[in-house]
C-alpha cells in the first residue's frame, strides 16, 4: 500500500470517469468538472470502516473548505476497505450519519460506487449495475449546491437513470465488464 498503489488506484478512477462516466454520458454533468480539472481524487489507506469514516470526515472538511473553482467534487477511493459489496452497502448509512454529525446534511451528498455494485431488485450480472461499478470501492462527495444548479429540469433528471439502463443494456454485460477491466488495468477503451 505505497505511493505507487495509491497512484494506480487514482489513475484507474480517472480513466473510469473519462471512459465510462463521461465517455458513455452516464452523468451529463461530469464532463464540465472533468474538463475543468475540478475533481479531487483522494486515495485512502483505510482498511476498515472505522478508518474509512476518519478519512471520509477529512475529505468532507477539505471539500467544503475549498472554493468550487478549485474542487467541485471529490472521489474518495478506498481500495483496501470494504471490498465485499454488502459491507460497503451497509457502510453507506454510516457515511450518511457522519454527514449529519458534521452538520453537512443538505450541504454534501455521498454517492456510492463499487466493483460489485448491485441495485436492489437486479440480478448480480445485470448490465445496469455498471452505472455504479467502478475499478475500486469509492465514495463520491457532491456539493448540494452543484447538484441543485444542474438539476434545473426535474423531468430531464428523472430521465437519466432510464437512459443509462437503456445504454448499458444495449452495450451488454460483456462489453461493460471489458470496459471496467480495461480502465482497471490501465488501457481505457
Amino acid at each position: 500500500m505505497g505511493q505507487k498503489d495509491e497512484r494506480a488506484a487514482a489513475d484507474a478512477a480517472r480513466r473510469w470517469v473519462s471512459a465510462v462516466v463521461v465517455g458513455l454520458n452516464l452523468c451529463p454533468f461530469a464532463r464540465r468538472v472533468l474538463e475543468g480539472g475540478l475533481i479531487r481524487y483522494a486515495v485512502s489507506q483505510a482498511t476498515d470502516g472505522d478508518s474509512l469514516l476518519t478519512a471520509l470526515a477529512g475529505e468532507l472538511r477539505t471539500l467544503v473548505a475549498a472554493p468550487r473553482t478549485e474542487i467541485e467534487t471529490t472521489l474518495l477511493i478506498h481500495p483496501w476497505a470494504l471490498a465485499y459489496f454488502l459491507d460497503y452497502n451497509d457502510f453507506l448509512s454510516d457515511a450518511e450519519r457522519l454527514l449529519r454529525d458534521l452538520g453537512l446534511g443538505g450541504v454534501v451528498q455521498v454517492a456510492g460506487f463499487h466493483p460489485d455494485y448491485q441495485f436492489a431488485g437486479t440480478a448480480p450480472d445485470a448490465a445496469e449495475n455498471y452505472t455504479n461499478r467502478s475499478p475500486h470501492p469509492m465514495l463520491h462527495l457532491l456539493r448540494e449546491e452543484s447538484v441543485t444548479e444542474v438539476a434545473g429540469d426535474p423531468m430531464a433528471m428523472a430521465e437519466i437513470p432510464r437512459r443509462n439502463i437503456e445504454t448499458l443494456n444495449g452495450l451488454g454485460r460483456a462489453a461493460m465488464r471489458a470496459r471496467l477491466k480495461a480502465v482497471t488495468e490501465g488501457s481505457a477503451q
